[in-house]
């Protein structure tokens, strides 16, 4: 069985089977840091789980919009066409706490936050914590890691 092990500090993700690690993935977390709260534009800690896998043999960098692909494929042209977007593309696996109070219930709730891991433009800088909560990918690595785990898998989010 997988889990996942993420560290905002170190702006990784590492799929984990067992002991033995998989794969190593560099992301982006929140540029408002670590935080639970509703609205704080924050990446939620603790011990979560992938709550649901959204946009299975969608093509590279489809462009989702409320968890829906809208038919666009991401281009520097659209990008243009839309400048303040926040982009979510390829695929989602959307999020869920565990622990009641800390991410899960009430202002602290992850998936009432839509807190995700989805892909990103390739223009978007990994390695530094630049999101408005959720945790980006490389679009390639996140289809890989897609394809690798399943609703129910477990990811503990740490500082």
């Amino acid at each position: 069985m997988f889990s996942l092990h993420l560290s905002i500090a170190r702006q990784s993700l590492r799929l984990m089977e067992g002991e033995r690690l998989v794969a190593s993935y560099s992301i982006s977390t929140a540029l408002n840091g670590p935080g639970e709260l509703k609205n704080s534009g924050c990446t939620p800690r603790g011990m979560h789980y992938i709550r649901a896998k959204i946009g299975h043999d969608l093509p590279l960098n489809a462009v989702l919009v409320g968890r829906r692909f809208t038919g666009e494929i991401y281009s520097a042209q659209l990008a243009a066409e839309h400048p303040g977007r926040d982009w979510i593309l390829s695929r989602i696996l959307w999020l869920s706490g565990l622990e009641p109070g800390v991410n899960r219930l009430g202002k602290v709730d992850t998936m009432q936050r839509y807190i995700y891991i989805h892909g990103t433009p390739d223009t978007e800088p990994m390695g530094e914590a630049r999101s408005h909560g959720c945790i980006r990918m490389r679009n390639t690595d996140l289809i890989e890691l897609f394809d690798r785990v399943e609703p129910g898998t477990r990811i503990l989010i740490e500082e």
